[in-house]
């Protein structure tokens, strides 16, 4: 007698439907995306993972899609309705830009403790106080492209929200800060690369990580984590005058934050970053696939990628070793410690951009141009 099918519930269906994108999402938490989000939003980014959509903004949209659907149960009881109301929309921004000295004369005021109690139970929330301003524009930015994805509008562009953003804004002043506080220039790096002077796995992997990210141009965290060796491709040692050449690799980057598909950007590494990343996939046993990967408690190497999150983690994880605050350090510090460091050295910053890949020269000089900035002679007008 046949068994009688068993129907699986919404979640696992979801759960099963994001396995398919499980590429370009973060899966670590793919049971907690099918709980959250919504037949439409997985058949939306599903759609959007067909349009050829950078890998990149896709999680940063699943991300965001994540926090709006957590903010909605919280806030309403109910999923995110499809256009959002402009009463919704302004509750969003109440919820997330008030001002610390009206809260502590009146409780109401700012995101109810419920509401905050729920996402900071979830992981939503982690600091406490009303967010940056530049995070709720972004949120609310994905927001109104999902809604159009949908063949929707919205009312994001109505003048009451747009006030109620200006107003709010000035209301709860905050400092921007920079994505780490600290640049991890090149004697910060030599103290974590220190931390890593054995030759287990770990340290292997660590050491790895650490020069390919900063010698590659700083690259980003997500690009780290995705790396594979079919990106990797040898080049002709580099002659050096009186010495052994140094070995030298190529890094196709493809498609990236800031290129198009139909790009294949590439940065090259020489030398000791070269001896690492070979030490590190030689004793792993790494010839296809990712290049940088989870290691199990008794020291197996997973076959999957670290995600972008690991490689933060690995950062701070060698910056407390190092004996450094692992607040004031994260991934993105490799990236503006690149760029601090070539300043630091004299290089010129087209020259650094051509490895960063950089886009903007006003992003790229912001790093660059504060390590000569505070030795300068315009610094130095009263001795």
């Amino acid at each position: 007698m046949a068994k009688p099918k068993t129907s699986r519930t919404a979640v696992e269906r979801r759960a099963e439907e994001l396995d398919t994108i499980a590429a370009v999402l973060p899966m670590e938490r793919r049971d907690e995306l099918a709980e959250l989000l919504t037949d439409q939003d997985i058949e939306t980014l599903r759609h959007l993972v067909n349009q050829g959509m950078g890998d990149n903004t896709l999680r940063a949209l699943t991300s965001d899609l994540t926090y709006l659907e957590a903010w909605g149960l919280a806030a309403t009881g109910q999923s995110l309705p499809w256009p959002a109301p402009e009463a919704l929309l302004l509750k969003f921004v109440a919820h997330h830009l008030w001002d610390p000295e009206k809260r502590a004369s009146a409780p109401d005021h700012g995101m109810p403790a419920d509401v905050d109690e729920s996402l900071r139970s979830q992981g939503f929330l982690k600091s406490v106080g009303p967010h940056a301003p530049a995070t709720v524009r972004r949120r609310l930015a994905n927001w109104s492209t999902l809604t159009k994805w949908r063949g929707l509008d919205g009312a994001f562009t109505s003048p009451a929200l747009k006030s109620a953003i200006r107003l709010a804004t000035r209301a709860a002043p905050r400092q921007r800060l920079r994505k780490s506080a600290k640049a991890v220039t090149g004697d910060v790096l030599a103290r974590l690369l220190a931390t890593c002077a054995t030759d287990s796995l770990r340290d292997l992997r660590d050491r790895a990580i650490l020069m390919v990210a900063f010698a590659s141009g700083g690259r980003r965290r997500s690009e780290i984590a995705g790396l594979r060796r079919e990106q990797l491709t040898v080049e002709p040692p580099i002659p050096v005058e009186g010495g052994s050449p140094l070995p030298s690799l190529a890094i196709h980057l493809g498609r990236t934050k800031t290129t198009s598909g139909d790009e294949d950007d590439v940065v090259y590494l020489t030398g000791r970053p070269v001896d690492a990343l070979n030490a590190w996939t030689v004793a792993a046993k790494i010839d296809s696939g990712s290049v940088f990967r989870a290691i199990g408690r008794w020291g197996t190497v997973s076959r999957r990628a670290i995600d972008p999150q690991s490689v933060n983690a690995i950062i701070k994880q060698r910056v407390a070793m190092a004996g450094l605050e692992p607040e004031e350090f994260s991934a993105h510090g490799l990236r503006s410690g690149y760029l601090t460091e070539a300043a630091n050295r004299g290089i010129p910053l087209p020259e650094a951009m051509e490895q960063s890949r950089h886009r903007s020269v006003q992003q790229a000089a912001s790093y660059y141009n504060s390590a000569a900035r505070r030795s300068g002679r315009a610094a130095r007008l009263l001795l």
